[in-house]
């Protein structure tokens, strides 16, 4: 059975990171953390792949693709 992880743990990971990464290593950081088969869920979604989870917390505002690489938003990770 493959792991389930909330955003906010991979949000966590960034924040323990320091800093931009590219998306790459971002999708591999997570493998590396939570295990290659592991699915995400957030407060709105469920059962999400690596890749989509980043999409989703970028269409939502949470993270931002710079020219650095992918970024929390100041402020906009939720407090629960």
């Amino acid at each position: 059975m493959s792991n389930s992880v909330h955003g906010h743990d991979v949000m966590a990971l960034m924040v323990a990171q320091g800093g931009a990464i590219i998306k790459p290593e971002l999708i591999s950081l997570m493998g590396q953390k939570f295990g290659l088969s592991a699915r995400y869920y957030t407060c709105s979604a469920v059962d999400l792949s690596a890749e989509a989870l980043l999409q989703l917390l970028m269409h939502k505002g949470k993270l931002l693709d710079t020219p650095q690489g992918i970024e929390l938003a100041a402020g906009k990770r939720c407090e629960h």
